[in-house]
């Protein structure tokens, strides 16, 4: 309602039944804050939705309490994932999250420093890769370069990792399928080139045939018309689609030739879409957990911000997700 006061970090102590001096260092990551302490804290933050005062804090510290995310202009389903994982983790940190776009002309260490100069954030983390930008600079604020996207806003590094298809290729192999066939995105795109070619070597290393990787550019219609391309005495027996939409063109043109998922046909996915768990059969696929990766890479930049050593170990992003479009094949 109009007028309500805004919860304080006093609020939030009162709250979780602590001092506010131990709320303030929880929200400065402090690691001696015990995980017990902690939970208590997060769960005040959320009930009474505290949101620092940016504006005091700036009065006492000198400082924005903002943080900058360059991002490549252009049109990608995965950013408002990663952003959103960034955001709250800026968020628990106490800062306020801005998004900056630039085209690729602009999109230059030069360029990115300047924002880093600006005064008007506290560090910038670009998702994409700067040339010269280093992890950290002396003598002004933090930038850290974190290459998840390329110039033309598609997914590199950590995105386009295709580790996962062996492991979708081992499970159709162990599930009797002998020949493959891989539907693929566009070949100029990172992603797209890497699972192409761990599809070839996991087909070679597990002594399998391939039917060949198809070019579908992510085009539903494209992979609907190589289905009902293939010859009806076709010993392909599962089909390895580039994401969830070429997985479900897939589904459907089988079911124009009368052929069963799984049981005629195998087809697997990629991205775990929402439509991927209703769909019937149940499509099965690798889930990417954009979210995580966003705030890692957030939480990274604090790391650099505090002078710390940057994480190591991660798990993957990545997890096959087994499902019921996938099964024994049977003679047709």
């Amino acid at each position: 309602m109009a007028g309500a006061r805004r919860p304080t970090i006093r609020d939030v102590a009162r709250l979780a039944g602590v001092s506010h001096q131990t709320v303030s260092r929880h929200l400065k990551h402090d690691p001696t804050v015990s995980p017990m302490l902690a939970a208590h804290i997060d769960q005040a933050v959320a009930q009474l939705d505290y949101r620092p005062n940016l504006v005091a804090r700036a009065m006492r510290n000198r400082s924005t309490g903002r943080l900058a995310l360059v991002l490549p202009a252009g049109d990608a389903r995965s950013p408002s994932e990663v952003l959103a994982g960034a955001s709250e983790a800026a968020q628990r940190a106490g800062f306020a999250l801005e998004v900056v776009t630039l085209p690729p002309g602009e999109l230059s260490s030069g360029r990115v420093a300047e924002l880093a100069d600006s005064g008007l954030y506290e560090a910038v983390l670009s998702l994409t890769d700067l040339p010269g930008g280093g992890r950290e600079r002396l003598g002004t604020v933090p930038i850290v370069s974190a290459p998840v996207y390329d110039r033309k806003l598609r997914g590199v590094g950590p995105l386009s990792e295709a580790s996962r298809m062996l492991e979708l290729v081992q499970g159709l192999a162990a599930r009797g399928h002998r020949e493959l066939l891989h539907l693929t995105g566009d070949r100029h795109h990172p992603s797209s080139q890497r699972r192409r070619e761990a599809f070839r070597r996991a087909v070679e290393e597990l002594g399998l045939r391939s039917a060949g990787v198809v070019d579908c550019r992510w085009d539903p219609e494209a992979a609907r018309r190589t289905i009902l391309d293939l010859p009806e005495c076709t010993g392909v027996t599962a089909v390895l689609a580039s994401d969830d939409v070429v997985a479900a063109a897939v589904v459907r043109a089988a079911a124009e030739r009368d052929w069963r998922v799984p049981g005629d046909l195998s087809v697997t996915g990629w991205d775990d879409l929402p439509l991927g768990a209703w769909m019937s059969p149940s499509l099965t696929t690798v889930a990417i957990d954009n979210h995580r990766l966003g705030a890692e890479l957030l939480e990274e930049l604090l790391r650099v911000m505090r002078g710390e050593d940057p994480a190591m170990d991660r798990p993957s992003i990545t997890e096959v997700v087994w499902r019921e479009s996938t099964g024994r094949p049977r003679t047709r």
